[in-house]
């Protein structure tokens, strides 16, 4: 119990410091560590040197710029499936959209759908589509029956074509679209068929 007024105190705490020894193990032990991290911390700058000069004489400074349009190497990919002498060494192409530092870019994913995904490429003119319209014999007067046909690999319909003030002899098999006013006559040739088999 420590009473008012009165500090404890050790017998170590009379000797002086001067004359406290250690064990001669211990001291040895201390003086080995002290030797062995003397020597890492120099091989580590050393390392670290020689790696400094070695960076500075490989590197080159990158010369992309935000907005080039780059290709991604794909050598350390690990991700990707399938013999690796089968896949591409570059995909792309991507934008670079930031540059991080002296080695970093952030870039935007190539297949990321946008509307002008290369504006360097000359899009080429989309040719007008050509529709086929057989030379008519005049207004048409009603349409009479409808067939279907195969043509060029695919199902066609045609529809017989009766022609004001011509006989029945200038009758012709037209396509829905070279029909002149082929939406009216085709509303009202359908109209009369389903009158037809209404009252069959």
């Amino acid at each position: 119990m420590v009473e008012k007024g009165w500090n404890p105190e050790f017998p170590v705490d009379h000797l002086k410091k001067s004359l406290l020894n250690i064990h001669p193990t211990a001291k040895d032990f201390h003086d080995m560590w002290k030797r062995a991290c003397d020597t890492a911390a120099k091989f580590i700058a050393e390392e670290k040197e020689y790696n400094n000069q070695r960076w500075d004489k490989s590197h080159i400074e990158p010369y992309f710029k935000e907005g080039d349009q780059v290709l991604v190497s794909t050598l350390n990919f690990n991700n990707l499936k399938g013999p690796k002498k089968m896949t591409d060494s570059f995909v792309g192409t991507s934008t670079i959209i930031k540059l991080i530092g002296k080695n970093g870019v952030l870039v935007k994913p190539y297949f990321q759908t946008e509307e002008d995904k290369f504006p360097s490429r000359k899009k080429s003119p989309t040719p007008p589509k050509i529709v086929e319209v057989e030379d008519s014999a005049g207004p048409v007067e009603n349409i009479i029956k409808a067939r279907k046909i195969r043509l060029n690999g695919k199902d066609q319909r045609q529809y017989l074509v009766r022609f004001k003030i011509q006989t029945a002899d200038k009758d012709k098999w037209l396509a829905e679209n070279a029909i002149p006013d082929g939406n009216l006559h085709l509303r009202r040739f359908r109209a009369s068929r389903r009158t037809e088999q209404s009252h069959q």
